[in-house]
């Protein structure tokens, strides 16, 4: 995974704190191994994550990689990582819609005063299947976000990670949709000679320390390094 890319992510990832935004999605190139290392990294911070994967790319390696920075073994951080695995959207919308509380349940029997962070990693990917058609993947889709926006709004934070839907996609509206649904939005972009990370939605309040469009994020000072340089915050709504 990208050095450069995992440097712009720590910086994202460290504004991202419990009691802030619950959804936040991150879509572009390179979410499978990001969604890897922010489970990784959430882990090595002393959180419980839930990984339910809907595009068969989670990569223990990669999440375990954070062990080195943390300086703890990567069987401490494995051990608080669950992964579950859709490989149809049947299958990914039963893991959203129904499995996934009696994961948190689990979870929390052992420390009942803190709530897992759960990844969503290519929630999308399973209901692009045209072989499904759109009159079942509608209230399919919808289903499984309306459960999830239930179980956040309980305080359990959620990090969704999409690969690129092209545009002229007849499934197009469905990421459309899952943007609508995010609290915050963070398009990757790995084009040009250094990646990037932009800022596409976020609330209207002052949950996250956010300056307006087109200047940068209080945590990123002056004299930040290149990296930071290209965390970019626009406005689309």
């Amino acid at each position: 995974m990208d050095q450069a890319l995992i440097a712009l992510f720590d910086e994202v990832l460290s504004q991202v704190q419990t009691g802030l935004p619950k959804k936040v999605l991150f879509q572009g190139e390179g979410t499978g191994g990001i969604a890897s290392y922010a489970a990784g990294w959430m882990a090595g911070k002393g959180m419980d994550v839930i990984v339910l994967d809907g595009a068969n790319c989670f990569n223990p390696y990669i999440a375990s990689s954070f062990a080195r920075k943390a300086l703890i073994s990567p069987e401490r951080i494995l051990k608080r990582i669950r992964i579950a695995r859709a490989f149809t959207c049947y299958q990914m919308a039963t893991l959203m819609g129904e499995q996934l509380p009696s994961l948190l349940k689990k979870e929390m029997a052992t420390v009942p005063t803190k709530k897992p962070w759960v990844i969503l990693l290519g929630p999308l990917t399973t209901f692009m299947d045209e072989d499904v058609l759109e009159m079942e993947v509608r209230p399919l889709f919808e289903k499984a976000l309306s459960k999830v926006e239930k179980i956040a709004a309980e305080g359990v934070p959620f990090f969704l990670f999409q690969s690129p839907v092209f545009p002229g996609s007849k499934r197009a509206f469905l990421m459309k949709r899952l943007s609508q649904f995010s609290d915050l939005a963070w398009r990757i972009s790995l084009e040009g000679q250094e990646p990037k990370m932009i800022l596409e939605k976020r609330l209207t309040k002052h949950e996250i320390p956010c300056l307006p469009a087109g200047r940068r994020a209080p945590a990123f000072a002056e004299a930040a390094s290149r990296r930071q340089a290209n965390i970019q915050i626009t406005n689309i709504q």
